[in-house]
């Protein structure tokens, strides 16, 4: 009857159009959710990373105009007027690097070392502003040590490029200056938090330098302290603004690119998710329609709503258990491609790939549900009426 009526349709086919999309739908959907579950973890993997010093309370400003000439006068107002407990200037932020060099002669250097140094400068009292942290020796200090000027200090992995087991006093060449090694400092990250730490070595004060750096103090507001120093900058600099920058604010733009590129999966899959539920929901108000008879049926035999529920229910995580199967290789393949790129990085575990299954399954089930106990519920005397 119902081929002659041209109504006929196979509703309970393997395969179907309507399938294929729902498939394809939380296909995409379960691996954007992998995806954006691996990135947030890879951002939060290095930004938990110990960054080597106390960024905080660390505020930096260029040297613009008359700043290096008066340098030592706008330190002395600073820590005199209570402003700051420490500054020092250096020849890049510490979040940045200018400078680098292979060019460091020292005793019992292979003559093909190429190890490139990345290349800083410090004044003084670098330790104390900036809260590196000293392992050996000591920071430079001109008032105590005059010839601080050519002193050197050298990070952990520089003593290891260098293969000093003992760093202190030795003597390292660039071109004519002679640098005396007076501490070593750990390894911070200045670079990307996502790549390892590279050798450093830290000049004195015959460097050169672009920013003057100073500790806010931990027992004042923080506006109050910035006003203070607001108005000793525009006494001795008063033709350039006041354009001073948070050290932890300028760390936190490392994570730019990965955070929107995190986002951005995540809002792609949110509506992956929305658009494969409208789909899902579609083919379970379709599958009940055409069953509506044998779940009438099956009712009058006394099947109860849950079973009802459950066997409409179970076609649908048939198919959503297929989608994660074509995509969580996908989503693995994708992600260990990506963070090739990081040395630095998180390990791809086994439980994202759980949890994604588990919440793909959760979603289908809530979407599905609604018509599948509205079936169950549905008065079989209705349903089996005759045409």
């Amino acid at each position: 009857m119902k081929v002659l009526k041209g109504t006929f349709k196979a509703a309970n086919a393997l395969v179907t159009p309507r399938k294929i999309l729902v498939v394809l739908q939380f296909t995409f959907a379960i691996t954007l959710i992998i995806c954006t579950i691996i990135v947030s973890q890879q951002i939060d993997y290095a930004r938990n990373r110990d960054t080597g010093y106390e960024r905080g309370s660390l505020v930096f400003h260029f040297m613009t105009g008359d700043i290096e000439k008066k340098y030592e006068l706008i330190r002395q107002d600073l820590l005199s007027s209570g402003a700051a407990v420490a500054v020092c200037k250096t020849s890049s932020p510490l979040t940045e690097s200018y400078s680098d060099t292979l060019g460091f002669q020292w005793e019992g250097k292979d003559p093909g070392d190429k190890t490139d140094f990345n290349f800083f400068c410090s004044d003084q009292h670098l330790a104390k502003t900036t809260g590196i942290q000293l392992v050996k020796g000591r920071d430079f200090d001109l008032r105590q040590y005059p010839t601080d000027s050519t002193a050197m200090m050298l990070n952990e992995s520089a003593v290891k490029a260098m293969h000093f087991k003992e760093p202190i006093g030795q003597i390292v060449r660039e071109d004519n200056t002679a640098y005396h090694v007076v501490g070593v400092i750990k390894d911070f990250i200045m670079q990307s938090p996502y790549e390892p730490i590279r050798p450093m070595v830290v000049i004195g004060a015959k460097g050169w330098f672009s920013v003057i750096n100073f500790k806010l103090p931990a027992n004042a507001l923080t506006s109050a302290s910035l006003k203070k120093a607001e108005a000793i900058f525009k006494r001795y600099n008063p033709d350039y603004p006041f354009e001073y920058r948070f050290a932890d604010a300028e760390y936190a733009q490392k994570f730019d690119d990965e955070q929107r590129i995190g986002t951005l999966a995540g809002l792609f899959a949110a509506l992956t998710v929305f658009i494969s539920c409208l789909g899902l929901f579609g083919l379970a108000t379709y599958m009940a329609e055409n069953r509506i008879k044998e779940i009438g049926v099956r009712k009058v035999l006394g099947a109860s709503v849950a079973g009802i529920a459950a066997l409409l229910s179970k076609d649908f995580l048939k198919l959503v258990l297929l989608s994660f199967v074509v995509a969580a290789p996908v989503a693995w393949l994708a992600m260990h491609s990506w963070l090739k790129d990081y040395t630095y990085r998180v390990e791809i575990r086994w439980w994202v790939f759980a949890m994604a299954a588990l919440l793909s399954m959760g979603v289908a089930l809530l979407t599905v549900s609604y018509q599948a106990v509205k079936a169950g519920l549905a008065n079989p005397a209705k349903s089996l009426r005759s045409e």
